[in-house]
Protein backbone atom coordinates (compact mmCIF):
# COMPACT_ATOMS: atom_id res chain seq x y z
CA UNK A 1 0.00 0.00 0.00
CA UNK A 2 1.56 3.33 -1.10
CA UNK A 3 1.45 6.32 1.19
CA UNK A 4 -0.35 9.41 0.03
CA UNK A 5 1.36 12.77 0.25
CA UNK A 6 4.91 11.46 0.25
CA UNK A 7 6.82 12.44 -2.82
CA UNK A 8 10.43 12.17 -3.85
CA UNK A 9 10.58 15.79 -4.98
CA UNK A 10 12.78 18.08 -2.95
CA UNK A 11 11.72 21.59 -2.11
CA UNK A 12 13.52 24.22 -4.12
CA UNK A 13 12.01 27.33 -2.57
CA UNK A 14 14.27 29.48 -0.44
CA UNK A 15 13.15 32.53 1.47
CA UNK A 16 16.49 34.34 1.43
CA UNK A 17 19.93 33.63 0.10
CA UNK A 18 22.91 33.18 2.35
CA UNK A 19 24.57 36.21 0.71
CA UNK A 20 21.61 38.32 1.80
CA UNK A 21 21.73 37.00 5.36
CA UNK A 22 25.39 37.83 5.80
CA UNK A 23 25.01 41.29 4.26
CA UNK A 24 22.05 42.16 6.49
CA UNK A 25 23.77 40.76 9.58
CA UNK A 26 26.91 42.83 8.90
CA UNK A 27 24.92 46.04 8.40
CA UNK A 28 22.82 45.49 11.54
CA UNK A 29 26.00 44.83 13.53
CA UNK A 30 27.34 48.20 12.33
CA UNK A 31 24.08 49.83 13.49
CA UNK A 32 24.32 48.16 16.88
CA UNK A 33 27.87 49.43 17.38
CA UNK A 34 26.92 52.92 16.19
CA UNK A 35 29.09 53.02 13.07
CA UNK A 36 26.36 52.79 10.39
CA UNK A 37 26.05 55.94 8.28
CA UNK A 38 23.18 57.04 6.06
CA UNK A 39 23.58 58.28 2.50
CA UNK A 40 24.01 61.88 3.64
CA UNK A 41 26.78 60.87 6.06
CA UNK A 42 24.85 61.15 9.31
CA UNK A 43 24.70 58.42 11.93
CA UNK A 44 21.69 56.10 11.68
CA UNK A 45 19.67 56.24 14.92
CA UNK A 46 16.48 54.36 14.04
CA UNK A 47 16.23 50.59 13.69
CA UNK A 48 13.76 50.76 10.79
CA UNK A 49 16.16 52.92 8.81
CA UNK A 50 18.98 50.47 9.51
CA UNK A 51 16.85 47.56 8.25
CA UNK A 52 15.99 49.48 5.08
CA UNK A 53 19.67 50.23 4.43
CA UNK A 54 20.61 46.59 5.09
CA UNK A 55 18.01 45.20 2.68
CA UNK A 56 18.93 47.76 0.03
CA UNK A 57 22.62 46.84 0.21
CA UNK A 58 21.78 43.13 0.07
CA UNK A 59 19.63 43.62 -3.03
CA UNK A 60 22.40 45.64 -4.72
CA UNK A 61 24.88 42.82 -4.07
CA UNK A 62 22.62 40.39 -5.93
CA UNK A 63 20.78 38.65 -3.09
CA UNK A 64 17.26 37.49 -3.86
CA UNK A 65 15.23 39.39 -1.29
CA UNK A 66 11.57 40.03 -2.13
CA UNK A 67 10.23 43.57 -2.34
CA UNK A 68 7.95 44.90 0.40
CA UNK A 69 4.35 43.81 -0.22
CA UNK A 70 1.84 46.60 -0.74
CA UNK A 71 -1.24 46.37 1.44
Amino acid sequence: MAQKGSSSKSRSTKSRSSKGKTKVAKTMREFKHGSLKSGSGGKVKKRKQAVAIALNQARKSGAKIPKKKKS
